[in-house]
């Protein structure tokens, strides 16, 4: 029985690419490295599949990065906030007792 093959993302990006170029079709670039066809046209499928995520996630940890400072401040806000309400609460417990 054989064992199954694993390949480095490294390996799968760069055989992923010579399909991507057109250079050589899948059938040579397949018989090249030794895996099958299909396989090319996976890897080919996943790397258009997730190259809109390359470029768009500067832009997602910049949101995430100004939506963490927000709530920072809310928090920041929601604690002075309690802190007047518990010294609004002793004042109005001394204002009360004659």
């Amino acid at each position: 029985m054989t064992t199954r093959r694993t390949h480095s993302p490294e390996f799968k990006a760069r055989v992923a690419m010579e399909a991507i170029s057109g250079r050589k079709t899948l059938q040579e670039i397949a018989a090249e490295h030794a895996i099958h066809p299909i396989q090319v046209s996976q890897w080919k499928k996943q790397l258009l599949e997730s190259a809109s995520d390359l470029f768009g996630k500067g832009r997602k940890d910049k949101e995430r990065g100004d939506q963490q400072t927000r709530e920072a401040e809310l928090f920041q806000e929601i604690g002075k906030l309690k802190m007047e309400l518990e010294w609004l609460k002793k004042k109005s417990q001394l204002i009360d007792r004659p």
